[in-house]
C-alpha cells in the first residue's frame, strides 16, 4: 500500500510539474534510484550514503528554487531549509538503527560509513552542481554537450561509487 501511495505521488509529480528547476528531476531520479539500488543488492553503507547525501542536496536544491520563484524569502532560509532535509533524512535512519551501529564504522577513525557517505556525497553532488552552471555561466548561458545539466551533477558521485567499491572490497 504504501508502495502504491508512494509511486501515485512521484508519477504525479513528474506530469503535473511545470519546469526543471536548478538541479533537474532526471538527476534527482537517478540519485534515488541509486540509493535503493545499492542498497538492494548490498553494496557498503558508504557508497551508498554518496546516493543518500545527492539526493538530500538535490531536494534542498529544488526546494531554495521553488520558494525563490514563489517570493518566500526569509534569512536563514537556506540555513533552515538544510538543517530540515539533513534532519529528514539523518534522524529515522539514527533511531532505525542503521546509522549508530557500532560495527557500520570505518576502524581508523570510528564515523559511521552510511553518515561518512552521506557528507562525502553531499559535497560531491554540490561540487558537480556548481561547476556545471560556472562552466555554462563560461560558455554565455549554454551548456557545452545534450544532458551536461545530469551529467556533471552525477558523475563525482559515480566516480566515487567506484572508488569506494575498490576500497570496500
Amino acid at each position: 500500500m504504501k508502495k502504491t501511495i508512494f509511486l501515485s505521488f512521484l508519477i504525479t509529480t513528474l506530469f503535473y510539474a511545470k519546469k526543471a528547476l536548478a538541479v533537474c528531476p532526471v538527476c534527482t531520479v537517478a540519485v534515488g534510484t541509486g540509493v535503493g539500488f545499492s542498497r538492494f543488492i548490498g553494496i557498503d553503507d558508504i557508497i551508498t550514503g554518496l546516493w543518500i547525501g545527492g539526493l538530500i542536496v538535490s531536494m534542498i536544491t529544488w526546494t531554495e528554487n521553488w520558494l525563490e520563484n514563489k517570493n518566500i524569502r526569509f534569512k536563514g532560509r537556506i540555513f533552515i531549509n538544510t538543517i530540515i532535509y539533513y534532519s529528514l533524512i539523518i534522524i529515522p535512519l539514527y533511531y532505525s538503527n542503521i546509522i549508530g551501529n557500532p560495527i557500520n564504522t570505518l576502524c581508523a577513525c570510528g564515523l559511521d560509513k552510511l553518515f561518512f557517505g552521506i557528507i562525502i556525497g553531499s559535497s560531491a553532488f554540490w561540487f558537480g552542481a556548481s561547476w556545471y552552471f560556472y562552466l555554462k555561466e563560461k560558455n554565455n548561458g549554454h551548456a557545452y554537450f545534450p544532458f551536461q545539466k545530469v551529467v556533471m551533477p552525477i558523475s563525482p558521485i559515480i566516480i566515487l561509487s567506484i572508488i569506494f567499491y575498490f576500497l570496500t572490497k
